[in-house]
């Protein structure tokens, strides 16, 4: 049981691996999308005066990031059917990441805006500024330096989470490896490619972190 280095390059550039490539990038990046759009509505929820709307917020965030992704996206897939919600796998997905990375999204979100100095607020309420107001053209932009960073971290950490979407049978990256490693019975060489593209794909979206600081 040798290393291939025939099988690795014919395993790395095939067309059934570089499928389970793109599908992984475009479900991260829709789950990640909706996954931080969710965050932001979330974290405004927490931070509401409404006690209900705080209380369904505090919920949602306990409930989402105190449980496993893994189970999550098992009981959305295989037990809502059964109470009449029939999903596909790719919608299971998508929907098991977006509330997963959403109840996450939430607390950094709330952690930017809590960032900013109490005097930001209270010199916009002086200049009679509505909510709103405060929001978009003062709070939001100093926020967004300390929300930056964490999203591309989350969005690496998406990338790499995808694959247990894998136990749901989506043919994402790993799930294709899994397959590939059966039929061709080259576990190593397959799983050392799949490790290569996650590398490529994390190490691209990651860029330079000091590059990135000094944009903001």
């Amino acid at each position: 049981m040798g290393w291939s280095w025939e099988h690795f390059f014919r395993f790395l550039f095939s067309e059934y691996m570089l499928n389970g490539v793109w599908t992984t990038i475009w479900l991260a990046t829709v789950a990640m999308f909706l996954g931080v759009s969710l965050g932001v509505i979330v974290a405004f929820m927490k931070m509401s005066n409404n006690f209900v709307l705080r209380r369904i917020a505090i919920g949602f965030i306990w409930l989402w990031r105190g449980t496993p992704l893994l189970v999550q996206m098992v009981i959305i897939y295989t037990v809502l059917p059964k109470v009449g919600l029939k999903l596909g796998v790719i919608e299971s997905a998508i929907i098991a990441l977006t509330l997963h990375e959403g109840a996450y999204f939430a607390e950094i979100v709330r952690a930017g805006i809590l960032s900013v100095g109490r005097g930001q607020t209270d010199a916009s309420q002086a200049l009679g500024m509505a909510w709103p107001q405060r929001m978009w053209y003062i709070i939001i932009p100093q926020a967004t330096r300390v929300i930056i960073p964490p999203l591309g971290n989350q969005f690496n950490l998406m990338i790499k989470t995808t694959s247990l979407a894998s136990v749901i049978s989506m043919e994402e990256l790993f799930r294709r490896t899994q397959q590939l490693a059966q039929i061709e019975f080259k576990v190593l060489e397959a799983y050392v490619c799949a490790a290569c593209w996650y590398l490529l794909m994390t190490t691209v979206w990651g860029g330079d972190p000091k590059k990135a600081r000094g944009a903001l």
